[in-house]
Parts: structure tokens; C-alpha cells; sequence
């Protein structure tokens, strides 16, 4: 399944809408695990809450989440930039699909009580690249930061 995930991610051309969905789905991945190792620790509420975004928001099973987590994992030790996985989530997603990662990304970030600036400057870079709004990352920012004391 790997395999075929990644196969399907370097192919651009590919029409099919599950093949599409799978792209998008590491592409998120990648991106949540990017923010998650920006601060060089991965923290295990971190793993868990990437699971859940990958389960609600891309309403993946349980078995793929762990084939899109590995690959993304894999693929992160081999890119060299973020372009190619926002701009899958661009040509994919919405505005509001596209805003609701971000405040996953926030979410993220704070899981582990602390926003490393890392982590804060790779969601600032990753939601320019989605094309989301200063207004609407800083809106993003916030709500994460409420969930967190919510949860407190």
C-alpha cells in the first residue's frame, strides 16, 4: 500500500478521484508531520491528534492512517520543500477545507502545551502557500489556542 500511495503521489497525471483522494491525504500528512518535527520532537499527543485529523478530516479508515502516516514519514526524509504538497491540497480542497488544516496545524502545535517558533513559522509557511489569509491564520491561531484551554 505504500508503495502504491507513493507511486500514485509522483504521478501527477492521474485522473482517478480515489487516487486524488490519496494524494491529498498524504500530502496533509506531510504537512501535519512537518509541523510536528519542526521543533525536533515528536511528542506522542502529537502522533495521536495527527490521526484523528487524518480519521475526521479525510475520513480515512484506521488501517490506511498508519500506510499515509509511514509514507508521509518516508516521504519527509526525501523532499525538499513544501510546494508539491500544498499545491495538491490547492488544486483539491476548498477555501474553508484549506482553513480547517491550518487550524489543525495550530491544534497540533499546541498539543503539547507549548508553540515552539518552529512550529509556528512552518504553519505561517504552509498557510501562505494554501493561499489562507493573515486574518484567517491568526483566526486559526486562535480558536486552537481556545480549544486547548477548553480542554484545560
Amino acid at each position: 500500500m505504500l508503495a502504491r500511495i507513493l507511486d500514485k503521489l509522483r504521478n501527477r497525471n492521474i485522473e482517478d478521484a480515489a487516487e486524488t483522494g490519496d494524494r491529498v491525504a498524504l500530502a496533509a500528512a506531510t504537512l501535519l508531520l512537518e509541523v510536528a518535527w519542526a521543533d525536533h520532537n515528536i511528542d506522542e499527543a502529537e502522533v495521536t491528534l495527527i490521526r484523528r485529523v487524518l480519521a475526521e478530516q479525510l475520513q480515512l479508515p484506521g488501517e490506511e492512517i498508519e500506510d499515509v502516516i509511514a509514507a508521509s514519514r518516508e516521504h519527509h526524509d526525501e523532499s525538499v520543500g513544501l510546494f508539491r504538497f500544498t499545491q495538491t491540497i490547492n488544486d483539491a480542497w476548498s477555501e474553508p477545507e484549506k482553513y480547517e488544516l491550518v487550524l489543525n496545524l495550530w491544534r497540533l502545535a499546541s498539543a503539547d502545551e507549548t508553540i515552539d517558533r518552529f512550529e509556528e513559522h512552518m504553519i505561517r509557511k504552509i498557510a501562505e502557500l494554501l493561499y489562507v489569509s493573515h486574518s484567517r491564520f491568526i483566526q486559526a491561531k486562535r480558536m486552537a489556542r481556545r480549544d486547548r484551554d477548553k480542554a484545560d
